[in-house]
């Protein structure tokens, strides 16, 4: 059973979505996210190798992006404004739901997230990954702004609002396949990633002898 298999599960996530936990999860800054979601990450990534032992990376880290796609897919539909910028909470998820993922595929790979290089790798892979260029440096502090630059490149569709029920469908599908180009392209970043390691660990024993 995967980590948000049960329906359990998926109602305590889901829960994020009230308006006061939005509101919260907005003005949360990106780096205590990134630090409180390693440690989760650290679980289900064990968890995760203990069922699929003698799995290749990659192939666990598509199970890890069907999790979220899953996750992704719910909440397809949902949107509404909580005082962020006009923001939809479907958006703001939709960020706070790539980086969870983020942190899962480095942590897969043995990024380290604890150092700031690590952590400044995976944000630019984010704004790479959604058009908005590297974040490391001059990028957003807290969610909601992330989201928010999200927004201003033309993230959310308006047919949602007019049309809701037709469009709750067609957000699904598109916040899903965007979860799945998002760990696509993690995967190939942190492949070479992994690689340079194993590189230069062999150039090292080679060095040492041992």
């Amino acid at each position: 059973m995967g980590f948000y298999d049960s329906v359990a599960e998926r109602l305590a996530f889901m829960k994020k979505l009230t308006p006061s936990e939005m509101k919260k999860l907005g003005s949360t800054k990106l780096s205590d996210i990134i630090h409180a979601e390693v440690a989760r990450a650290r679980v289900r990534v064990a968890e995760l190798e203990k069922r699929y032992p003698n799995t290749p990376p990659k192939e666990l880290a598509q199970r890890l992006i069907d999790e979220k796609k899953n996750l992704a897919g719910m909440v397809g539909g949902v949107s509404g404004v909580f005082g962020l910028v006009a923001l939809p909470a479907d958006l703001l998820f939709m960020a706070y739901l790539q980086i969870i993922l983020l942190t899962d595929v480095a942590t897969l790979y043995k990024a380290n997230l604890k150092t700031e290089r690590a952590r400044g790798e995976m944000l630019d892979l984010f704004g790479y990954a959604n058009g908005l260029g590297p974040l490391h440096r001059a990028g957003p502090k807290v969610m909601g702004k992330l989201a928010a630059m999200l927004l201003e490149k033309g993230g959310m569709h308006t047919l949602g609002r007019a049309m809701p029920l037709v469009a709750a469908p067609i957000t699904a599908y598109f916040n899903n396949q965007h979860i799945q180009m998002v760990g696509e392209q993690a995967v190939r970043f942190y492949e070479g990633f992994d690689k340079a390691h194993a590189k230069a660990k062999a150039q090292r024993q080679k060095a040492t002898g041992s």
